[in-house]
Parts: structure tokens; C-alpha cells; sequence
């Protein structure tokens, strides 16, 4: 079959390199993907949100299936124009992304169906925000109700510090209209978990958990970024809180979206957090993690392809679906700077037997070498029996690879092993 898989990051690069494993993949663009991405797929240069742009490549090249990766083009609807050309997708029609798409909406869905998350009120008058927040203890999380690349929520340690957070975004527009709506919640604490869920809206099948570290610098220290590094699995994540999400939120949330006549099919994702009061839900989005797949992805030992193809027929109970129960790590190497500002274009060594990194920020230069292109530029990920040999390994690997500026955090995985030494 020709595939194409929507998105050019490091996801989309774990993504593309497990389905060309599958026997019934014949040939996978990528759209518009990445220099390192080019050594798995055709890339062509489609923005990911130019939604007709994709339609009329997929309608021009005979594509047989669809992979829409990223959190834009499904909110803003690329599966319900590619179904409508007879294309089937993985991925989730617009009115169902709209649980990532609107974190008012997915706060109100919770509410009405008592699934476990953080108190919260929405505001769409700042003056009303503000003077709420007279109300709150702080910490306190401000939210942009949109899509705002992961970087549109803020810890308030203050008042003042929420009041401003509300004005940026409000007022001065730093989400832009992602802004014009804010979620004000209660500060929640307790170890952070990502499960990410194959669902056809009839049958959720959670995939192995995850841990990310989300800020800049080791220690936890420095700026939220899009990730710095994953393990998996989440040692957190016991049995006993694993059976309280599959009853509480994992089958609450997808019968809840049934019921509201918005079927989800696709990855859904539950950002969660566990509590003195048990798990609650952080944060629902409607695709795979970034950089969450890059560490459960190569512990899935099923077709990853055929699972695509049972989701959008609606008959997941019958597919395969196995992870291994060994652990992965996933290292991020960025460019120096990131995420705030960084130079571009130093040349990328990566040794061959070093092979499982995925490309997020790099471009192909006119003599075929591969240059940074981003702030995050590459993911390395290695398994092992168990989390700290995965450790052990993805740093040894991040020592051969080599490019100028390159940072990465040092302490990936390190709160998994003092929670397993406890």
C-alpha cells in the first residue's frame, strides 16, 4: 500500500521507521517530513497544515492510507477532507479533536462525566480571570484554551506572576487567538505519567507508559520545552493505578465522547498525574506524544501498520496488540539555546551502528549531508532488561553522535530509578 504519514518530527520519524516494517507497506511518503526522515521516506515539501496542498498530493499519487501525526491539521480537520476523497486515516476526525484542539471543552467533558482531574473555572473576560485569581492559592496553572505547541501553560508560583500570565495572554496575545480563552486550575502534585491508547472508539487499548521531562536543563531546571527525554516504562505506573485509569478515565473518556457524538478514533492521550487522591488527568491530546513515542514505540513488537488499519475499520478487538516487557530511554539532543534561540546548520555525524535515532530538526544540504535544522534536532533511544541498562545504553550512544552546539540533560530517566530504588 502507499502510505502517507502527515508531520516531519521526531514522532513522524518513529512512526515512519516502524510501519515500513510491515509486509502490507509498499512505498511511505512523508509530508513534509525531514532530511533524516528522507532515509525512511519520500518527503515532499507540503506544510503539514496546508490541508489542500495534502489532499490534492494524496488525491495525485494514489495514496491507499493516511497517517495524520500532528495535533494541527487534525483540529483544524485533514481527516474528515482526506475520508471525504475515500482515503481511509489514522487519526481522529475534527469534531473528536477537539478534546486537544479545546482545553475548555475537554475540562467541561471531564466535569460532566466525572472523570478525575484538577478543579478549574474558564474565562474568556480577562477582568473576570483576574479578579478570579484573587480567589485562588497558588501555585496555579494558567492554561491557552487552543493549540499553542505545548508551550501554552503556565505554573504561576505567584499572583502576580498569574495575573501577568493571564495579561500575555489575554491581552498581548502571545498565543495569538489560542489566548482569547483561559483555563484557570487547581495546582495538582504527584509523579507525571503518559499513557498513549490505540481506541476506535468502541475497544481502548492503552500502550506502555511513559515518563517525559519536559524542562530545558537537568534537575528539572530551566524552560518547558516540547521534551527532553522519555523512558518507558513509567515506574509509577503500577498495576493497581494502571486498573484505576483503564475504569476511571481510560473507558470513561471514550464512552463520554461516544455519548457527545464525537467517536475518537485514533491515539488519544492522557497526560496524568497521580495524586494522594489517586490518578487524575492533566491533559488529553489527540495523537501520538512527542518525545513519548520515540520510547514506546520500539517496544511494540506488533504490527504497528495493521493496528492503523484495525483502528479505522472499527475492528481494534481483533488486532494484535504486544509490547515487550523490557525498557526504553529516549535522550533529546538540541541545539545550544533551545528553546528560546539557537543557530542552525552544523553538520550532523551520526555512526551507523548507532540505529535508532529519530530526526526531528535536521535538513539535507545541497551535498547530501545531514545539518540541524531546529531546536530539538535528534532523539536517541535505546532499550535494555530494565530501565537503568536502557539509560546506560541511549547515553552511550548520545556520546558517538556529534554536532556543533549540541546539548542534551544528563539526568534523563533518573527519577524513574529513584522511585524503583524506594
Amino acid at each position: 500500500m502507499n502510505v502517507m504519514v502527515v508531520g516531519g518530527g521526531g514522532r513522524e520519524h518513529a512512526i515512519i521507521k516502524k510501519i515500513k516494517k510491515s509486509p502490507k507497506v509498499s512505498r511511505i511518503y512523508a509530508l513534509p517530513g525531514n532530511g533524516g526522515i528522507a532515509a525512511d521516506a519520500v518527503c515532499v515539501d507540503i506544510g503539514a497544515t496546508d490541508l489542500e496542498g495534502i489532499v490534492k498530493f494524496a488525491r495525485e499519487n494514489a495514496i491507499d492510507f493516511a497517517v495524520v501525526a500532528p495535533d494541527d491539521p487534525l483540529v483544524l480537520g485533514l481527516v474528515d477532507l482526506l475520508k471525504a476523497e475515500g482515503i481511509p486515516c489514522f487519526g481522529p476526525e475534527k469534531k473528536a479533536a477537539i478534546i486537544e484542539g479545546s482545553k475548555a471543552f475537554a475540562k467541561d467533558l471531564m466535569k460532566k462525566y466525572g472523570i478525575p482531574t484538577a478543579a478549574y473555572e474558564t474565562f474568556d473576560d480577562m477582568e473576570k480571570a483576574l479578579a478570579y485569581l484573587q480567589t485562588c492559592r497558588v501555585p496555579v496553572v494558567i492554561k491557552a484554551d487552543g493549540l499553542a505547541l505545548g508551550k501554552g501553560v503556565i505554573i504561576a508560583e505567584t499572583l502576580d506572576e498569574a495575573q501577568q500570565a493571564v495579561r500575555n495572554m489575554m491581552e498581548d496575545k502571545v498565543f495569538g487567538e489560542s489566548g482569547s480563552r483561559v483555563v484557570i486550575e487547581e495546582f495538582l502534585t504527584g509523579p507525571e505519567v503518559s499513557v498513549l491508547s490505540f481506541t476506535d472508539g468502541k475497544t481502548l487499548i492503552p500502550m506502555v507508559s511513559s515518563m517525559d521531562h519536559k524542562r530545558a536543563l537537568d534537575g528539572d531546571k530551566g524552560l518547558n520545552t516540547g521534551g527532553m527525554g522519555t523512558i518507558a516504562p513509567n515506574p509509577y505506573y503500577t498495576e493497581e493505578i494502571a486498573k484505576r485509569c483503564e475504569e476511571e478515565i481510560f473507558k470513561p473518556t471514550m464512552e463520554a465522547m461516544n455519548k457527545e457524538g464525537r467517536t475518537f478514533c485514533g491515539c488519544l492521550y492522557f497526560g496524568l498525574m497521580i495524586t494522594d487522591d489517586g490518578p487524575k488527568v492533566i491533559e488529553y491530546n489527540c495523537r501520538f506524544g512527542d518525545p513519548e513515542t520515540q520510547v514506546v514505540l520500539p517496544l511494540l513488537e506488533s504490527d504497528l501498520f495493521d493496528i492503523f488499519l484495525h483502528v479505522s475499520e472499527g475492528t481494534l478487538d481483533q488486532a494484535e496488540v504486544k509490547f515487550a516487557d523490557d525498557a526504553a530511554c529516549c535522550v533529546v539532543m538540541a541545539s545550544s539555546g533551545y528553546p528560546v534561540k539557537y543557530e542552525k546548520g552544523f553538520a550532523i555525524h551520526i555512526p551507523q551502528e548507532v540505529e535508532d535515532v529519530y530526526v526531528a530538526g535536521a535538513k539535507l544540504s545541497a551535498d547530501g549531508r545531514l545539518l540541524t535544522n531546529g531546536g530539538r534536532v535528534l532523539g536517541v533511544t535505546e532499550r535494555g532488561k530494565d530501565i537503568r541498562e536502557a539509560i546506560e545504553r541511549a547515553y552511550q550512544s548520545v556520546k558517538k553522535i556529534s554536532f556543533e552546539n549540541a546539548f542534551y540533560r544528563r539526568d534523563i530517566g533518573q527519577r524513574a530509578l529513584a522511585a524503583l530504588e524506594k
